[in-house]
């Protein structure tokens, strides 16, 4: 059933969101709605299936389950009920290795590493109030791709539950070794493969 826009100065949990039959994708974060940005570019899809194929060939015949967007994450809050959860998002890509968490509607609980893909629409959010959550839930390893930089950030999340980052962004010539997933190298000259123009001034700087 179509339901009228959610009021975006409202709170919503996760028995809102199942209500929802949207023409837009949302995600909810600490129960504000935020709109995912429109299709993404080329450049985008691109950056995601190099990160895909990557991932998904060292993963195969592992018990750990890679995912991409659209794949709704629940991340809920200490002793509340499924439908009381207000962070439900879609990261661009996520791996899961605890198959417990995994069920029809997708991932109840923290990934073990999550990538966003900057866009202009999102990189403001995908810094710091997804950053924010991320770290909250406890997932492990977040990866934050600047496709116009051609840079990556590489956050793990330490013994008292932060974050600790790199000192400086990999760059396109470098090769990465993720964490929660020892043997692993992701090069990223691969990744991004040639430079492209592209226009940056609605991003966030990293």
């Amino acid at each position: 059933m179509k339901v009228e826009e959610p009021d975006l100065s409202l709170s919503y949990t996760y028995a809102d969101y199942l209500k929802w039959d949207l023409p837009e994708m949302v995600e909810l974060i600490r129960g504000k709605v935020y709109k995912m940005s429109p299709a993404p570019t080329s450049k985008h899809q691109r950056i995601s299936t190099a990160l895909m194929v990557s991932i998904g060939s060292f993963l195969k015949k592992k018990k750990c389950r890679l995912f991409a967007a659209p794949f709704d994450v629940r991340l809920p809050r200490k002793g509340k009920a499924n439908e009381d959860i207000i962070t439900v998002v879609q990261p661009d890509i996520c791996v899961i290795c605890d198959p417990t968490k995994i069920d029809m509607r997708g991932c109840l609980g923290a990934p073990d590493w999550v990538i966003e893909i900057l866009s202009k629409h999102t990189s403001a959010k995908d810094l710091n109030e997804k950053f924010e959550v991320y770290e909250e839930a406890g997932v492990k390893e977040y990866w934050v791709v600047h496709p116009g930089e051609q840079t990556v950030l590489v956050y793990t999340l330490n013994d008292s539950g932060t974050y600790e980052g790199i000192l400086k962004p990999y760059v396109r010539t470098d090769k990465v070794q993720p964490k929660t997933l020892p043997g692993l190298t992701i090069d990223l000259e691969e990744v991004f493969e040639r430079p492209e123009p592209e226009d940056e001034s609605n991003y966030v700087r990293i």
